[in-house]
């Protein structure tokens, strides 16, 4: 499989100041990677240099093989790209909005009619930009994105600020995407939408990676706990260890029929998280 995505030793400094630092990574084609971090960590940083927008101090950045300091108007085509509200004239109304972009990729405006069908914005498609919810712009954002079919997108934080069930719609539409083949780039400080979406991770901390692999291989990780939490149907709570001497007194309580629910302690992301954060904060003390 091919690398959509790929970076050696990427630097990035303003001055006295570092950016990002000695950034390594590769994103397989067709998979959705996770970048998370905390506002200011370099999550957008980053993503300005792999569409082109800034270039690198040290090290660099390929996009489809190639260098993005470099890349085509043809290969600018190829990528799609959502940064709060990046793009969006308040002015025009939703439907010319993406009609302006049309024109620019070349794409045919038989195409919009259905694009907003599918993103839930057809009976606002001559309402004007500056009159829409954080929601509807954020989905108009995201069909900019699409408009173009491309086979790499970058989303920044897309479902930033937005209520849970205009999220879900907007990770069901990633989901189906990726099922179309495109390679997403997704920041997000939001552990749980990563957690179910990324097939890989990087935790970005002060513009350096300081964490990556699967969800599930970064929790395992961390696993310090490894204990097993029962709450017995009296309500008394019971925490054992996740092990052969804990077997008999679990089969007990089973027999008895005593166990309300069940639990292993595993850590979220949010919790590993928090703890390398923390970590990361007392060493710069």
């Amino acid at each position: 499989m091919h690398n959509t995505i790929f970076t050696q030793n990427l630097s990035l400094h303003f001055a006295s100041r570092q950016v990002l630092d000695n950034i390594s990574l590769h994103v397989p084609e067709g998979e959705i990677f996770g970048l998370l971090g905390p506002s200011g960590a370099g999550k957008t940083t980053l993503i300005k240099i792999l569409t082109g927008q800034l270039a690198p101090s040290h090290g660099y950045a390929k996009l489809l093989g190639r260098d993005t300091k470099k890349l085509s108007a043809q290969e600018h085509r190829q990528i799609g790209i959502m940064m709060d509200n990046f793009g969006l004239y308040d002015r025009l109304s939703v439907y010319d909005n993406l009609a302006f972009y049309a024109d620019i990729y070349q794409v045919s405006h038989s195409s919009i009619d259905g694009l907003l069908k599918n993103m839930g914005l057809h009976e606002s498609q001559d309402t004007a930009v500056s009159k829409l919810s954080k929601g509807m712009k954020n989905r108009l954002s995201l069909a900019r994105a699409l408009l173009n079919n491309p086979k790499i997108l970058f989303l920044d934080e897309p479902t930033a600020g937005l209520d849970p069930g205009t999220a879900r719609e907007i990770h069901s539409i990633l989901a189906e995407q990726k099922k179309k083949g495109a390679t997403i780039f997704l920041t997000t400080h939001n552990m749980f939408e990563a957690e179910h979406l990324c097939s890989h991770i990087a935790l970005l901390y002060d513009g350096s990676i300081i964490e990556r692999g699967t969800p599930d291989q970064i929790c395992q990780r961390y696993n310090h706990l490894n204990k097993l939490r029962i709450t017995l149907k009296d309500g008394k709570a019971v925490t054992l260890d996740n092990g052969k001497a804990s077997a008999i007194t679990v089969k007990e309580y089973l027999e008895n029929e005593k166990i309300a629910a069940i639990h292993s302690t595993e850590p979220t992301l949010e919790t590993v998280f928090m703890e390398l954060k923390n970590s990361q904060e007392l060493k710069g003390v």
